[in-house]
């Protein structure tokens, strides 16, 4: 495992420059700096996670390829938003489960932003038949998600996430004992970095601890879509 973090503070400056200047003109005469300061140390970063994420983690995938794999692409998809701005002004990785191709299965992301940092697991917006089998999972154990849920060194390391419905989901009552959490439509956890931390010698380290610390979601979200983790 390397010495020094691949992440220096030269990316997240990068960042905010792109964030004040975000345009295809701009990033044009930027792109080397790009190159040096954000997409190479990325790429690095997930290269060393390969190794002990296969021993943590091995249903997650850290993929180091310039497209297509695990580092996600900085140009935004603006046909359906209102903010047409080119880039994103963030990094984000993301370690899919092996299923994914298959099923919208559990996976792990990683995000770097001037703003905030942080490491995330679980389901973003899942498809209609994936969170229908969690609220199920939840329902018919609540017991075993309580396990999951409340798990001393993952609540720890994390807390839940995402949005909600503002009522009940069909076929659950209102007045259920689960129904704030049968209510998510994200089933996610986010464990908070910072840049500083990003840029020390036990970044990898302290990633990989990071989602072992949320193996006890991942496994009940696995355990509720049928797939291994």
């Amino acid at each position: 495992m390397s010495k020094t973090s691949p992440i220096s503070k030269d990316l997240f400056e990068f960042l905010d420059d792109l964030a004040r200047n975000n345009n295809r003109e701009w990033f044009a005469e930027n792109k080397d700096r790009y190159e040096t300061a954000l997409r190479e140390p990325v790429l690095e970063l997930i290269t060393q996670l390969e190794k002990p994420l296969r021993r943590s983690a091995p249903m997650l995938q850290a993929i180091a390829k310039r497209s297509g794999g695990s580092l996600m692409r900085i140009y935004r998809d603006t046909r359906f938003s209102k903010d047409k701005t080119p880039y994103k002004t963030n990094v984000g990785i993301s370690l899919r489960h092996q299923a994914d191709g298959n099923i919208h299965a559990p996976g792990a992301y990683i995000h770097l932003a001037d703003d905030e940092c942080f490491v995330a697991l679980g389901c973003w917006r899942p498809q209609r038949e994936t969170l229908a089998a969690i609220r199920r999972a939840i329902d018919e154990d609540p017991k075993a998600w309580h396990r999951a849920r409340d798990q001393r060194k993952f609540r720890q390391s994390y807390q839940l996430a995402g949005e909600s419905l503002k009522t009940a989901p069909r076929d659950y009552p209102k007045d259920h004992p689960e129904i704030v959490d049968l209510r998510r439509i994200d089933f996610i956890a986010v464990s908070p970095l910072t840049q500083h931390e990003f840029t020390q010698p036990d970044i990898v380290a302290k990633i990989v601890s990071r989602i072992r610390d949320g193996k006890p979601l991942m496994r009940f979200l696995c355990d509720a879509i049928d797939v291994p983790y």
